[in-house]
């Protein structure tokens, strides 16, 4: 069984000698579970730290659990599998003894018992009550005793249980384990699929406390830095200048940068577009901004907001995620005016080419001018090969150089494409703070829509944090920007959610 990534460790019968399968599985019912009331015991007896459970949940609303899954080379892989094969080996040769030897047979009926319990929700008495009655331990050790254990018919029997407990998009796996005939090779089916239900009901009790938890971490969050407040007035000082600066931003008119490129490849008329023009300053717009400068701070300057000091890494983490975007978005630009509509037209070929920059983004922070010579040689010898396959006329030498030396050129940080792939990209996630990630995406400004699905995930991580730190320091917010934001101007000061 494959280990669950991050708090929960799916274990194996072959991770001890004889030992049975612990995969902690649970599913969501067919019966719809209706709140966080309905989340299992076994489950909520584990978050003993509410605190830090709730922050991170709250914070992240796509917090869910995942496999991991070792590499297929790796020495754990390697480990791991023996280990599992010795032990369905040795259970193998049990049950083909003369007589049979239910011993550990009977150790993983026990342990399905256990899982398929846990799975039920509270008011699920009835099937409880089958379950333990049909997998009774005291009941099948008699049977095994005297060489009356019938393992076939139990596991079909756990087969419908599993049938109609699991959630609809574990029905095909379950339909494939009845095709299978081998005692041994069904029982391992049996505890590979729990584990997918386990994951599947821990993602939905996720989603089921994610409100409750939410809720109790920005109280929390609030109390906390009150507490601190109380004991320091001074602490919202840094968090009121960079309010003001954002105001200031709000007044002064975006550089612009003559275009290039050809005009139809750099031109926009997208609703985000409408975003950026002058409009009268409001709390909403003059908090928005000020979220947005986080991701061009300078990492020098100490003066970081003191309401954002907990979300600062993750603030850095979004600002080189955006910084790798304007590199490859920059990229495709540029390759597009070269390459023509037909060759940009081929997903697998947009695709090629984001594989060639995104491999040398690391090196790209160390080294820029070294990174982008190399973009630009694989991207010029792409192009040339992919249209000679599909029996286009090739780059002259000339747009070749062109070509090499417009990539090149991007490494500098006053580049032209560049800068405005940049200014795009903010636009688009000031789109995202004020009208949402999906209405953004729908009109992408020129030069995003290749990086459209990168831009999804940019922009649904900037929100999600933006807008739990808002509901944290809303109420400090909106007294700073009672300063900041003539009442003529707005008609309501206090901070709208984003």
């Amino acid at each position: 069984m494959p280990d669950v990534e991050d708090r929960m460790p799916l274990t194996d019968p072959g991770d001890a000698e004889c030992r049975s399968c612990r995969p902690e599985t649970s599913a969501p019912t067919r019966d719809g579970p209706s709140g966080v009331e309905d989340a299992p015991a076994c489950l909520i007896d584990t978050v003993d730290d509410v605190s830090k459970l709730s922050n991170k949940v709250g914070k992240n609303r796509g917090l869910h659990m995942e496999e991991k899954v070792s590499p297929p080379s790796s020495l754990e892989d390697k480990v791991k599998e023996t280990m599992h094969n010795a032990f369905w080996n040795h259970l193998k040769e049990q049950l083909s003894a003369t007589p049979p030897d239910f011993s550990c047979a009977l150790e993983l009926l026990k342990e399905i018992k256990e899982i398929l319990l846990s799975l039920l929700l509270p008011r699920q008495s009835r099937l409880r009550s089958e379950i333990e009655e049909a997998l009774d331990t005291e009941l099948l050790n008699q049977k095994a005793e005297h060489g009356a254990l019938n393992v076939p018919h139990l596991s079909k029997y756990i087969l419908n249980m599993m049938t109609l407990l699991c959630a609809p998009v574990r029905d095909e796996a379950v339909q494939n384990l009845e095709n299978i005939t081998d005692p041994v090779r069904l029982l391992r089916g049996i505890f590979q699929v729990l584990g997918l239900m386990k994951m599947d009901m821990v993602n939905y009790t996720i989603q089921s406390l994610q409100p409750h938890l939410q809720e109790h971490s920005i109280q929390h969050e609030r109390a906390t830095f009150q507490e601190l407040l109380n004991k320091q007035p001074s602490l919202l000082d840094h968090t009121t200048k960079w309010l003001t600066q954002a105001a200031a931003d709000l007044t002064m008119p975006l550089p612009t940068c003559p275009d290039t490129l050809d005009s139809t490849s750099m031109a926009s008329s997208s609703p985000n577009e409408a975003v950026s023009s002058p409009e009268p300053l409001s709390p909403t717009m003059v908090l928005s901004q000020g979220f947005l400068n986080l991701l061009l701070w300078d990492p020098e300057n100490e003066e970081f907001p003191e309401t954002l000091l907990m979300d600062r890494t993750r603030l850095q983490e979004l600002e080189s995620q955006l910084h790798q975007l304007t590199i490859l978005a920059s990229v495709l630009l540029v390759a597009s005016s070269f390459a023509g509509s037909v060759l940009f037209g081929s997903p697998q070929f947009v695709d090629k080419l984001k594989h060639i920059t995104k491999d040398l983004m690391e090196e790209f922070k160390s080294r820029p001018e070294e990174a982008l010579q190399t973009v630009s040689e694989q991207v010029s010898q792409e192009i040339h090969q992919s249209l000679k396959n599909m029996g286009l006329a090739a780059l002259s030498s000339d747009n070749t150089a062109s070509l090499i030396g417009q990539l090149q050129n991007i490494a500098k940080k006053e580049n032209c494409v560049r800068s405005v792939i940049d200014q795009r990209i903010h636009l688009f996630l000031k789109c995202c703070l004020v009208l949402g990630v999906q209405r953004s995406l729908l009109d992408l400004p020129g030069g995003l829509t290749v990086i459209e699905a990168e831009l999804a995930e940019l922009g649904q991580k900037f929100v999600s944090l933006t807008h739990h730190n808002q509901k944290v320091f809303g109420p400090y917010y909106t007294e700073i920007l009672k300063t900041l934001v003539p009442p003529a101007q707005a008609l309501d000061t206090e901070v709208e959610s984003i």
